[in-house]
């Protein structure tokens, strides 16, 4: 472990995480992502039921973003099954659930398949307690399980005011809290705003220890909109929801594109209820929040985060932060 490099410490789920690890870990070997357990949905969790474990899907993602492998291994754990009782499952969900029936918990499984990868830094999940999540929304409903509150918002047609846990106030992994006291980088997203990066804050003691540490605390703001999950939301709407799940100045920069998403590319999400995320600068500036604008993403099949452009703004800003 080089010891000058910074402590990063991630924290998140889904595609957003595991798509900034690929970066970051260009820039530093000290990586600790943190990861969502509340997906119930697909092979995750169909897995989750059938074995009582936690959702493998998020995890294996950034073991794989973290992974130092050969590209076959990485196609291997990547490959789902296309046919039969295993179909539509992933490999690598399956290699997982395989190390969790040999391990004493669930981190210990997530460390294990981490030496088979060699990956660079570690994956913790951000606790090994059954959970799920639930919504509440505007019009007073509650709605059970992260696969139903997609398609309940789209139904609906109202904002979603808040989201929990159940049962309530599982315990963090004390790895997971030491890793957020020990940080000299703090990055919450890019992600599903309801079900990938408020879920954490969830977790008792992980908001405590963020607020606490004396690390550079950054959002890294979604892209786009989200259907089912955070329409017409601004950058500050975003900001104010993770602010309202901790009770504390969570974060003190905010990361967000400066790169326009091509014209076709707008029609197309604008098709799937989805439209890029408006920075509202004067709202960001009440909250207190430092905005950092930059081209971080790139278009190809989707409109995406940059790996190595976001890692390098998360470096620049943490850098220039030890100078003030």
């Amino acid at each position: 472990m080089n010891n000058t490099a910074p402590k990063i410490t991630c924290i998140g789920g889904g595609t957003g995480l595991s798509t900034m690890l690929r970066g970051l870990k260009r820039f530093s070997p000290n990586i600790t992502a943190i990861v969502t357990v509340t997906d119930d949905g697909g092979g995750s969790g169909v897995l989750r039921t059938e074995l009582a474990m936690p959702p493998p899907g998020d995890i294996r993602s950034c073991l794989l973003a973290l992974s130092n492998t050969e590209p076959t291994m990485a196609k291997l754990l990547n490959y789902r099954f296309t046919g039969g009782h295993l179909k539509g499952q992933s490999f690598g969900n399956l290699f997982l659930a395989a190390m969790h029936g040999i391990s004493g918990s669930f981190d210990e499984a997530v460390a294990k398949m981490a030496d088979v990868l060699a990956i660079t830094g570690r994956v913790l999940p951000v606790t090994n307690e059954n959970v799920w999540l639930t919504a509440r929304f505007a019009d007073g409903s509650r709605i059970f399980g992260e696969s139903n509150i997609n398609y309940a918002k789209l139904k609906k047609g109202c904002r979603i005011t808040s989201v929990a846990l159940s049962p309530k106030h599982p315990k963090a992994l004390p790895e997971s809290i030491r890793a957020i006291e020990e940080a000299d980088i703090i990055v919450l997203g890019p992600g599903s705003l309801y079900t990938s990066v408020i879920p954490n804050l969830l977790v008792d003691g992980i908001t405590d220890a963020i607020c606490t540490c004396r690390g550079t605390k950054i959002y890294v703001c979604n892209l786009m909109t989200q259907p089912g999950e955070t329409e017409g939301y601004t950058v500050s709407d975003h900001v104010s929801a993770l602010l309202m799940h901790s009770g504390c100045k969570l974060v003190d920069y905010c990361i967000v594109n400066s790169n326009a998403a091509p014209e076709a590319m707008v029609q197309k999400y604008k098709q799937e209820g989805s439209t890029e995320v408006k920075c509202d600068y004067e709202v960001m500036a009440k909250l207190g929040i430092k905005v950092v604008r930059a081209p971080i993403s790139f278009s190809q099949e989707h409109f995406r985060h940059n790996p190595l452009a976001l890692a390098a703004v998360i470096m620049d800003i943490y850098k220039n932060n030890k100078k003030e």
